[in-house]
């Protein structure tokens, strides 16, 4: 297997498509957010004409209603890969969210999954009680989460409070139990991609004013328009808040993009840090052309892939 990881905006998804067309691959999402189906361009998920030129796996499959967590990802990740190595294709894993590379890499807790109508109790328990209230009933039923949160958590809480409905136990009692194993059996390639940081932050500001001008706030006030929770992981992706507040005209356009920007730069300087820290990266590349980046890091992924072992 393959792991292309690296900050937003830094070129995992063309070097992806190149890697998948030279070595027969099959890429596999792991980003959290281009899991859904509703923001194809303000997640920057592969356009269709990207889509086209090599397999892709996990992108756009989920409505913005249907939670992913970081566990359900890296169970159908694991089978996506198996299934690619059982057809002799390269999996190429790619994306920049920490909680789901890790579940795949290391395991994770053996939290149960939680159904929609659980879910929706929660969630209608703390519309109806308030936060104060709502937290009080978590402490009662999970102390340990409930000391941990603050009453304004809200997605946090009713998290816990889903699983609670779900198992009859506490969040805090299975996040104690010894993690489920690791989804990977066969050895890993990872390249960490970590290009300047001046560069980055360019091209993350470049890109969203491009989300822009392609529709992003035609994309993300249809999103609005259907009256989802706040707390849904796809309404907290980077810019929808601010672009939702500029189409409704709370504040300026210029101000939106601006507020977004700032957002991008500070997520993507998240990002990096954890790659850092996080991973041990068998090839790190700050390369900033594509051309550059596939003449170091394809002879690697050549003697991993195609020399016999």
């Amino acid at each position: 297997m393959l792991l292309i990881l690296g900050p937003t905006a830094s070129g995992k998804s063309r070097l992806a498509i190149e890697a998948a067309k030279r070595f027969d691959g099959v890429i596999i999402n792991a980003d959290s957010m281009q899991v859904y189906r509703d923001l194809r361009l303000i997640t920057a998920r592969p356009s269709d004409e990207e889509m086209a030129e090599a397999p892709h796996r996990l992108f756009g499959f989920l409505d913005a209603t249907d939670v992913c967590s970081a566990a359900r990802w890296a169970k159908l990740a694991a089978d996506e890969i198996a299934a690619a190595l059982r057809k002799g294709k390269l999996p190429i894993v790619t994306g920049g969210s920490g909680l789901y590379v890790q579940a795949l890499l290391k395991g994770f807790s053996p939290v149960p999954d939680v159904g929609p109508l659980d879910r929706q109790r929660a969630q209608s328990m703390l519309k109806k009680q308030g936060n104060e209230k709502f937290h009080a009933k978590l402490a009662e039923r999970d102390p340990e989460t409930a000391e941990k949160l603050n009453p304004g958590d809200s997605q946090r809480m009713v998290r816990a409070m889903e699983v609670w409905f779900a198992s009859g136990k506490p969040l805090s009692w299975w996040q104690a139990q010894p993690p489920e194993p690791a989804m990977l059996e066969r050895p890993s390639l990872k390249v960490a991609l970590l290009p300047d940081r001046d560069w980055l932050y360019g091209r993350c500001e470049e890109r969203f004013v491009e989300m822009v001008k392609q529709g992003a706030i035609d994309e993300v006030m249809a999103l609005a328009e259907r009256g989802l929770d706040p707390e849904l992981p796809l309404m907290k992706a980077l810019g929808v808040k601010q672009l939702i507040a500029a189409g409704r005209g709370d504040v300026l356009l210029e101000q939106a993009v601006a507020d977004a920007q700032t957002a991008t730069r500070r997520y993507a300087k998240r990002q990096v840090t954890w790659l850092r820290h996080q991973i041990v990266a068998d090839i790190v590349e700050d390369a900033q052309l594509l051309e550059r980046m596939t003449a170091n890091i394809f002879p690697k992924i050549s003697d991993f892939w195609l020399t016999p072992s």
